[in-house]
């Protein structure tokens, strides 16, 4: 998936990050805040997008590396002659 998203010079970062805690602050969960400053970010930006692509097919080789290597892992538990 290719998505354009703002471009933030430091200081956008640094006022969007002040914004997010000063949610999180007045009792709203972290990723509410996240979600709403960066829909905020999204309706009001002005600036340059960058292209970013989300390759959703190595999301998915990653969870199951990961389940492979539990399972390796469990496999290890299982060996009597193993020495701890």
């Amino acid at each position: 998936m290719i998505s354009g998203m703002p471009a933030l010079t430091h200081q956008e970062q640094q006022e969007a990050a002040e914004r997010i805690h000063q949610l999180m602050q007045e009792g709203m969960s972290s990723g509410e805040a996240i979600a709403r400053v960066a829909q905020e970010i999204r309706e009001h930006h002005q600036g340059a997008r960058v292209a970013v692509m989300f390759d959703d097919e190595d999301e998915m080789n990653n969870e199951e590396n990961a389940a492979s290597s539990d399972a390796e892992d469990d496999n290890e538990d299982d060996d009597p002659e193993r020495a701890y």
